[in-house]
């Protein structure tokens, strides 16, 4: 994708994430939206936008690497199937920073679309991008998102042939299959960072 369209597309979707909050809740679920990649480098062109989603969830339940409970309508909602866009979920308790995550800078929060990280990036500012965006963030604890990502596999495990699990995980075009692929990926993930 060319830099031009990812930075338009990223601005589309700044705006369906502020769309997601007319969504009646007692708390909004989406947080925040980061963007980090090759887009901060000013690559062109680029091979997918890469963002990482915030979420109003705990971080037992945000493991690394899997759909977390009730994301599904966020992903056809954003349209992040729709090609062009590698996401990641992250818990509002959690640092958004991790082994893969690397200077997220947030271009949408609970306060709106943040238009001087969005100008910044449509005008090639990457140097005015931290001026922009919130300060940096400690990266998240290998060894406890390790130790999380082997209890979401687990409890996955465990309960994958109960009947009642595999009906409560089955929506949108996702099947339980794909909850155990994510948190073996997520847990092997995670262990490969640890060993490097």
């Amino acid at each position: 994708m060319r830099y031009r369209r990812a930075v338009e597309r990223l601005r589309q979707l700044a705006q369906a994430c502020e769309q997601t909050r007319r969504v009646p809740a007692d708390e909004p679920f989406l947080r925040e939206a980061h963007v980090f990649g090759d887009l901060l480098s000013g690559a062109d062109p680029i091979d997918h936008l890469e963002i990482v989603l915030v979420l109003n969830l705990p971080p037992e339940e945000v493991s690394w690497g899997t759909h977390p409970p009730g994301t599904a309508w966020l992903v056809d909602f954003l349209r992040l199937d729709q090609g062009g866009i590698a996401y990641w979920w992250r818990s509002h308790q959690d640092p958004v920073s991790n082994h893969r995550i690397h200077d997220p800078v947030r271009f949408w929060s609970l306060d709106g679309p943040d238009k001087e990280v969005l100008d910044a990036l449509a005008e090639r500012r990457f140097d005015q991008l931290g001026a922009a965006a919130p300060p940096p963030q400690q990266r998240a604890p290998a060894a406890g998102e390790l130790e999380a990502a082997l209890e979401h596999l687990r409890a996955v495990r465990d309960s994958y042939w109960d009947r009642q699990w595999r009906r409560r995980h089955r929506s949108l075009s996702r099947y339980p299959e794909h909850h155990l692929w994510e948190a073996v990926q997520g847990y092997l993930d995670l262990l490969d960072a640890r060993d490097e």
